[in-house]
């Protein structure tokens, strides 16, 4: 049995200002790592091999040199990247985890990672995998609708947005990995829900896979209110905020009284300087029309996971819920992967897959 593997990883080579490119990143093809902690890790370290990694928008301004105090610390240039993942146990000083025990939270970019306390807090141990009565479900979901995206989908529209049956509901950014997952939502809600997204294709499947009421593809509207008009005549309660920039400030105007607001992502925003970002010049109907607009981020909420679990698992099982993904095969696919979703190329949620689970 090998006692040592190479240990590839990708690191972020400098700070990124602008859109970032392939060249930002870098795969260090690594030298050989222990498979055993060695004792000099912090009590309470997890060796993992990493499987799946998830290509998250968040993980934008990591990249950028850090100019104000923010909710998540940014890369440092040279360190390896990090962010959620899936991975099997090798070994472990944390009494939660054993080894080949399955886990999904904070990881490296690379083949193994060493995870050491507080990190270690942020890893779940999986426990809807494999065969057997009402296990089955995918490993890759941990990524996704089993992750992070999944918890952020429910905490901002059930905790935050509190819809109400036949309420209407707007997604921007709808295909991706939360977007998708709320337009459902809103769905078995009783809410009406329409989404926007990039291309005719990605339209079509909000339409015809994920049960949207209705979709436009706001590239091809010159009028972002007037769209906005023609698929809520009487206005928006509930609008699920991905995008920021001129999309909320027509969104703003075509609210309805008392309307709530939750503030996921400003994704059209993360690639723009300070004196590039899109005035919101609509704000005053927060006032007048009495909105609730609230920023809100994961981790806050993850008391609420348990509860979430609960309640999505056996929609994912009866297949109430569809999930699409897309997969890059291989770490060296990482940085194209993670660039894509600042370009709109990819379709559903993004992740990698690092190595099988043998």
């Amino acid at each position: 049995m090998a006692t040592t593997a190479t240990n590839r990883r990708v690191i972020l080579k400098e700070y990124v200002e602008g859109y970032p490119r392939e060249e930002h990143m870098e795969l260090l093809r690594g030298a050989e790592v222990p498979l055993r902690l060695t004792g000099a890790e912090p009590a309470g370290s997890v060796l993992v091999r990493n499987l799946y990694l998830s290509c998250d928008p968040y993980m934008r301004p990591k990249m950028s040199r850090p100019l104000r105090e923010s909710y998540t610390a940014a890369f440092v240039p040279g360190d390896t990247i990090t962010g959620y993942g899936v991975a099997r146990v090798v070994d472990s000083s944390d009494p939660r985890l054993a080894p080949g025990d399955l886990v999904w939270g904070i990881t490296g970019w690379e083949d193994y990672s060493v995870v050491t306390p507080p990190a270690t807090r942020l890893l779940s141990k999986i426990s809807h995998h494999g065969a057997g009565e009402g296990a089955g479900v995918p490993l890759s979901y941990y990524t996704g609708i089993l992750g992070m995206p999944g918890l952020t989908a429910y905490v901002g529209f059930h905790e935050i947005c509190a819809p109400k049956k036949g309420e209407t509901v707007f997604v921007s950014a709808a295909s991706g990995a939360v977007g998708q997952l709320v337009g459902q939502f809103a769905r078995l809600a009783g809410c009406h829900v329409v989404g926007s997204a990039g291309s005719r294709e990605k339209v079509e499947l909000l339409k015809t896979r994920f049960g949207f009421h209705d979709a436009f593809n706001y590239k091809e509207e010159p009028d972002l209110g007037a769209a906005l008009k023609r698929c809520f005549p009487d206005g928006i309660d509930i609008y699920f905020e991905n995008v920021g920039g001129a999309m909320l400030d027509a969104v703003l105007l075509n609210m309805r009284v008392h309307g709530r607001i939750a503030v996921c992502g400003l994704i059209s925003q993360y690639n723009l300087a300070d004196g590039e970002k899109d005035a919101v010049r609509n704000l005053a109907a927060v006032i007048s029309k009495r909105l609730r607009l609230q920023g809100f981020i994961e981790p806050d909420h993850k008391h609420l996971y348990p509860q979430y679990e609960a309640w999505v698992l056996p929609y994912i099982r009866d297949g109430t819920l569809a999930y699409v993904e897309d997969v890059a095969e291989g770490l060296e696919s990482a940085p194209k992967a993670l660039i894509g979703l600042f370009h709109g190329r990819n379709v559903g949620k993004q992740l990698v897959r690092v190595a099988d689970d043998e």
